[in-house]
Order: C-alpha cells, then sequence, then structure tokens
C-alpha cells in the first residue's frame, strides 16, 4: 500500500499516523455533539478526552513494546517512533478507560453517560484508525487465496512478505468497528440500554476481535492462555467481563424501587 502519504521536501507525512490522527479528531467531534445533545458539560470533558487521548497513546505504545521488547531493546530510540505503527488497542483502551474513571470522580461527570459517550467513540476512532494499519502495512493477515486478498508491494511496507495476498485483517477490524459503533449508536438512541453501552461495546469487541486474530499473521507474542495469543485471551475475558457487568446492572435496575 502507501506509508507514507505526502512528503514535501523534508515533511513527511505517515498515513497510519495520518489516519490514527483523523480518527481521534472525529471521536472528538462525535463526543462533543453527544455532550450537547445528552446536556453534559462540555469544557470537562474536552479536559478528559485530551488526558485520554495521552493516555491512550501511552498505554498503546507500552503495551507493544512490552509485548515486543526483543524489538527494542537493542534500539531503544525505535520506541518513540510511533509513525512506523506499533500500538496495541488494548493498552490504550486500558490506560484511557482508568483516565476516564479518575475524570469522573474528581470532576464528579455522571458516570452512566460518560461511559456511554466512551462506547460510542472508541469503535469510531478504531475503524478509522485501522485504515491506517492497512496503508502502512502492520496488523497484516494470513496468506490467503480469497479474491479480497491483498497483496502489499510498497518497499516501506510492514506487511510479510511482500507480494504475496493476504487476509486484509486491517480492514475487517476496520468494518467491524464501524459496524459496532453504528450499532451501539442505534441502542443509544432507543434508550434501553443506557449506562450499559459499555459493557455490551466489550462482549461485542472481545468476541470480534479473538475471531479477528484467527487471521492475523504478523507477530503474536507469546500465548498466555494455551494456544490463544494475547489479543484473544483479553478479548475473550473482555467479553465475559462485559457479559457479567450487563446482566449485574441489569438485576441491579430491575430490583431497584422505582420512585413514586
Amino acid at each position: 500500500m502507501h506509508p507514507i502519504l505526502l512528503q514535501i521536501g523534508g515533511f513527511t507525512l505517515y498515513t497510519y499516523g495520518f489516519f490514527v490522527a483523523l480518527g481521534m479528531l472525529i471521536a472528538l467531534w462525535f463526543i462533543l455533539y453527544q455532550a450537547k445533545k445528552w446536556e453534559l458539560p462540555v469544557d470537562p470533558i474536552m479536559d478528559m478526552v485530551f488526558y485520554c487521548v495521552i493516555a491512550g497513546i501511552v498505554g498503546a505504545r507500552f503495551f507493544y513494546v512490552l509485548l515486543y521488547w526483543p524489538m527494542f531493546r537493542d534500539a531503544p530510540l525505535e520506541i518513540f517512533k510511533l509513525w512506523n505503527g506499533g500500538l496495541v488497542f488494548y493498552g490504550g483502551f486500558l490506560a484511557g478507560l482508568i483516565c476516564v474513571i479518575m475524570f469522573i470522580r474528581i470532576k464528579k461527570l455522571p458516570p452512566a453517560k460518560i461511559m456511554d459517550l466512551i462506547a460510542l467513540s472508541v469503535p469510531l476512532a478504531h475503524s478509522i484508525g485501522r485504515i491506517g494499519c492497512f496503508f502502512a502495512g502492520c496488523c497484516y493477515g494470513k496468506p490467503s487465496s480469497l479474491p479480497w486478498a491483498v497483496a502489499f508491494n510498497h518497499p516501506d511496507t510492514l506487511a510479510r512478505p511482500m507480494g504475496v495476498p493476504l487476509h486484509p485483517t486491517q480492514l475487517y477490524c476496520s468494518v467491524g468497528n464501524f459496524l459496532i459503533f453504528v450499532f451501539l449508536l442505534m441502542l443509544s438512541r432507543s434508550g434501553r440500554f443506557s449506562g450499559r453501552l459499555v459493557f455490551i461495546y466489550l462482549m461485542i469487541y472481545g468476541c470480534f476481535r479473538s475471531l479477528v486474530e484467527i487471521f492475523r499473521g504478523d507477530e503474536r507474542g507469546a500465548p498466555l492462555v494455551d494456544f490463544l495469543s494475547t489479543s484473544q485471551t483479553i478479548g475473550l475475558a473482555a467479553a465475559v467481563f462485559g457479559a457479567v457487568g450487563l446482566i449485574y446492572f441489569t438485576i441491579r435496575e430491575k430490583n431497584t424501587p422505582k420512585n413514586g
């Protein structure tokens, strides 16, 4: 594909970084739009998003470096070259979620609506950012003979082996995340699952990510549980956590006496 989107003199705009930034900006616009629609305070939410983005990037990179430390042990400066790809979603999500919880407590924001905002905005940003993965060639799939398989021929691509049709797992994730966003948006407008969208998101994404992992061809790190990759293990654990959380809060709501 095209790892470099634009190059003018000494300035280089990497396609990966462009789409990651674009995803964050669109998600920010969506968060502010929904915040006004739900009558939430905009200023503290903007502050929350700013710090969460920083925490998310640091967490995603830290998790990647931790998983693939032998790649960085002899070249530690490579840790800071984010434009080459190398962000682990779960690391970013966990770090960002911790930041959100801290902001909710400090600023006394309504937790149910804020968590719904997170559940909606994360798959939206993720779907756009994965397009950057596709152009960079990272997070590539296994060799495939399917008609939509893609061969990466650019000399700077991260996909291996070059010139061999591979599963476009980046696009699987992009489309899947966008469909998750649309589904959650429909649920939010129905009002039936207010405050519980984050648990539904964890259930759906955890299962979906575990399925996509089957087709991934890049190095997946040492398995945490038998034959499951690190991401599959975390994904299935997230799905179970989401299911338990959804059941718990649904039962609690039914058993809570209504005022009046």
